[in-house]
């Protein structure tokens, strides 16, 4: 039986193949997720050069990469939108990395805003009043806003204006801890106040404040000397 020729086409180069991720940034190239053109990507005819490290002015596309490829930076489009566009010579890898950097410092200093409610009745008596004036003094020590609201059922709406006087009450008791937010608004059927948290001194800073001040009202007392009897 015989065999049939197989077919042979061309070979590919033997040699290492590049390994992933291993691709140097090279002038021109761009990711897909950048927002800037640079360098061999602008379009434009001419551009107009700002920075400190350059002579300001308008200049032809050809002569800008000049400029950049001379101080061995990156021609990078800023305002693609005016005319001509606007361009900066920079380093673009270490303008990226500055610009990520800042966006995570900034998440890193964005907290979450917490909010505690209060809740009263439009007639809270005084003993119910001053036990949730309690729990809203630790909540604004602590940091968290507070959002305090009065619950108008069925005809109980009459009383909207007991209800109003009860925040206002409640936010003037509150006055050293709080500044308000937002002032005493009807929402349907719940009228609601809130207060955010005075900037005060840190636990820390406030503990070491006492100290220093108990060390100074303690008198220091004398050291004890011992005194050695002469043997007779």
């Amino acid at each position: 039986m015989e065999k049939k020729p197989q077919f042979s086409g061309p070979r590919k180069p033997l040699g290492p193949r590049p390994k992933p991720g291993n691709k140097k940034f090279q002038r021109g190239d761009r990711n897909s997720r950048d927002p800037h053109a640079i360098n061999e990507q602008i379009r434009a005819r001419e551009v107009r050069l700002v920075g400190d490290n350059v002579e300001q002015g308008i200049y032809p596309i050809d002569k800008a990469r000049k400029i950049a490829a001379e101080l061995e930076l990156d021609l990078v489009e800023i305002s693609p939108t005016a005319e001509p566009p606007v361009c900066r010579v920079i380093d673009y890898q270490k303008f990226l990395y500055q610009q990520k950097k800042r966006q995570k410092e900034q998440k890193a200093k964005a907290a979450k805003v917490v909010i505690k409610e209060i809740r009263f009745g439009p007639q809270t008596d005084d003993h119910d009043y001053n036990f949730k004036l309690k729990h809203a003094t630790g909540f604004l020590e602590d940091g968290y806003k507070v959002k305090a609201f009065v619950f108008f059922r069925g005809r109980s709406i009459l009383f909207k204006e007991q209800g109003e006087m009860l925040l206002l009450r409640f936010a003037n008791d509150l006055e050293d801890l709080g500044k308000v937010e937002l002032m005493p608004v009807l929402e349907g059927k719940r009228m609601s106040i809130i207060l955010a948290p005075l900037k005060t001194k840190s636990k820390d800073s406030s503990k070491e404040a006492k100290d220093n001040s108990r060390k100074k009202e303690k008198p220091q007392e004398e050291p004890e000397t011992e005194e050695k009897e002469s043997e007779a």
